[in-house]
């Protein structure tokens, strides 16, 4: 159930989420001083190129219309092609030209090539120039499709895909684009690019920095896990490159909010409530906070709930 279905606005012939004044109101129902607004979560599935190439471009500038209604409020982030480096880099140049732009968003988990691949390398290095955070905002389709094959024929589909949830949270598909940018040195290439895991959640991210600092560290000291052939390793313990340019978002993770500030870095943790999907905490978004801020001191609730975005998207 979509949330403004829940929160008793949908109508029918209504696009509340798109239409300016609608998305304001809605935002002052929920106490949202700025709406973080990401576009499409499932690819623009698209053979011609050429095609592909203008219909992020037209995303893209009717996104800027939209948001020009409200710039202080309505920050739009602009949608880049998964499929094509060259395409991607083209966009953010034409973008950051034009200037206003805040934020760009990939799906990184179907990238193809992967965003660690070669490929991108002038994509990365542009982004660390203009200085424009680079976000990986979860693919819907990633999971839906991985649960559909797993549940086809189970016996009970309640417990097949509760389990299944639990086991690989929707965040972990970006485990092996984080995991490549680490390991294919990307991040050491480009130490100024900024990164971000949006609505990845954050309980199981510690233990995904974990793993990777361990396979570092033993691999660092000959325990290899690799084989025999030559290996070359980031200069940095993984866990170093998300202290230094990798932020992470969260919509409803009470569990994970606790480990903000001492396994979680407090300077790189951002709230977003996710409206208007199914996932979403609006209407009652102040609830969600309230019970998130309970284990958190007033210095880190200020970053998390407000800070923090506010400093990496540039918004006064």
């Amino acid at each position: 159930m979509w949330a403004i279905e829940r929160g008793g606005v949908m109508r029918e012939g209504e696009l509340r989420p798109t239409t300016a004044a609608l998305r304001l109101s809605d935002m002052d129902r929920d106490g949202a001083e700025v709406s973080v607004m990401y576009g499409p979560t499932d690819p623009m599935a698209i053979e011609d190129a050429e095609l592909r190439r203008a219909c992020y471009e037209a995303y893209n500038d009717w996104l800027r219309e939209f948001c020009a209604a409200q710039p202080t409020r309505l920050l739009g982030v602009a949608q880049l092609s998964m499929e094509d480096p060259q395409a991607a880099r083209d966009e953010l140049e034409r973008l950051a030209k034009r200037g206003g732009l805040r934020h760009v968003n990939i799906l990184a988990s179907r990238a193809n090539p992967p965003v660690y691949d070669n490929r991108w390398e002038p994509f990365w290095a542009l982004a660390e120039e203009v200085a424009i955070p680079i976000g990986f905002h979860l693919a819907v389709l990633v999971q839906k499709t991985r649960l559909d094959e797993a549940n086809r024929g189970a016996a009970n589909l309640v417990v097949t895909t509760a389990s299944r949830y639990a086991q690989e949270p929707p965040g972990m598909q970006l485990l092996e684009p984080m995991t490549g940018l680490i390991f294919n040195g990307v991040l050491d290439r480009h130490p100024r690019v900024k990164i971000v895991m949006a609505e990845a959640g954050l309980a199981w991210v510690p233990s995904m920095i974990q793993g990777l600092d361990i396979w570092y560290q033993r691999t660092k000291e000959g325990r290899r896990l690799t084989g025999d052939g030559p290996i070359t390793l980031p200069k940095l313990a993984p866990s170093e490159y998300f202290h230094r340019q990798i932020w992470i978002s969260f919509v409803d993770d009470t569990l994970g909010a606790k480990m903000v500030g001492n396994v979680l870095d407090a300077d790189k943790i951002m709230f977003g409530s996710d409206y208007p999907h199914p996932a979403s905490t609006w209407p009652d978004s102040q609830k969600v906070i309230a019970e998130a801020r309970r284990n958190l001191s007033p210095e880190i609730r200020q970053k998390v709930f407000r800070d923090n975005a506010r400093a990496l998207f540039g918004v006064e």
